[in-house]
């Protein structure tokens, strides 16, 4: 059977996909596995063993569509859900199995704040849409392989951090689910230990900002390593803090210990860290954020700046705390 799994962006959204990659190839014996998703996103997949096949969405979307009308797939598992992966199933003309995005009940919990949201991973969801095919959670969690050309040389590193650093995320799509510069000055002054700022080549002008209050002790890595590279650097982390954002969930696949930061986004959304099966009770990551607030959730995605002018949701959480966190999570 040939499959093709769609899923365009993000970095989040594609790593949280691979248990459906994994469980589907390994559990239906003659599946083929295909994966339609953006350039830019590509490096992510390529090394995945569980994928046959990486295609490209091109700018012509008939031109992507000509192209996999040649493969002709038995099925589609669209874990997107949009406009377009609507006519790409229609042009392929397959049985077809989507993902329900539940925008309804997030804008019910937006704009409402009425709470109708399932109590389930987003992960979870994404695997209803193979269990007609008979397949299961495995318990395995994420998925992140790097190639070996992406791994990141101990030269290519301060020595300060040969010995072992916290990784600090300090990018996001959004601003209003940053953790405030000012605050992760604060925090960064409150470490004892090396601490490695990661992030995009946007967030790299912060990043030096920040890496010039303790030179030695910071080392700002933002912008100066590709998407694979970043993810190596995670891997090698002690311990990573992180706002909502995609090296979570890298940090996730490589099952590192994680204290993540929400401000206008909640974990109910169902995107917290997930780490698949471990003991009854044990957590290998803390969610820090502001209950309470009348105005949280503002938004499913995050916006420019806070619409209230406020952001306690982000303000609100103490550099302190966060610290406080670290000798419970190492």
């Amino acid at each position: 059977m040939k499959f093709l799994i769609v899923r365009f962006s993000s970095i989040g959204d594609i790593v949280l996909t691979t248990p459906v990659i994994r469980c589907l190839k390994k559990q239906v014996v003659t599946a083929e596995v295909h994966y339609l998703t953006k350039q830019a996103f590509q490096p992510i997949l390529t090394s995945n063993p569980y994928i046959d096949k990486v295609h490209c969405l091109q700018d012509d979307l008939a031109a992507t569509i000509a192209t996999l009308e040649q493969e002709d797939f038995d099925y589609i598992i669209d874990l997107h859900h949009n406009l377009r992966t609507l006519k790409v199933k229609r042009a392929l003309r397959k049985q077809a199995f989507s993902f329900n995005k539940l925008n309804i009940e997030k804008w019910l919990l937006t704009a409402l704040k009425i709470n109708r949201l399932p109590d389930l991973h987003i992960v979870d969801r994404y695997l209803q849409t193979v269990g007609s095919f008979g397949v299961k959670d495995d318990g395995g969690g994420l998925d992140y392989f790097i190639p070996e050309k992406d791994r990141v040389k101990e030269s290519d590193i301060p020595a300060s951090h040969h010995a072992g650093y916290i990784g600090l995320v300090i990018g996001a799509a959004h601003n209003t689910k940053k953790y405030p510069v000012h605050k992760l000055k604060e925090l960064c002054a409150i470490i004892n230990h090396p601490i490695m700022l990661l992030g995009g080549k946007e967030d790299a002008a912060i990043g030096a900002e920040i890496a010039a209050t303790a030179p030695v002790k910071i080392y700002n890595a933002c912008g100066k390593f590709n998407i694979n590279e970043s993810a190596d650097l995670v891997r090698r982390s002690k311990l990573i803090i992180t706002n909502d954002t995609g090296l979570m969930h890298i940090a996730a696949a490589f099952k590192r210990p994680v204290i993540s930061l929400w401000g206008n986004t909640i974990p109910e959304f169902g995107m917290y860290p997930y780490y698949g099966k471990s003991p009854a009770g044990h957590k290998p990551y803390k969610v820090l954020e502001v209950r309470g607030l009348s105005c949280r959730p503002c938004s499913k995605i995050g916006y420019d700046k806070c619409p209230k002018g406020h952001f306690k949701c982000m303000e609100q959480i103490s550099a302190q705390t966060i610290a406080s966190e670290l000798g419970s999570m190492g």
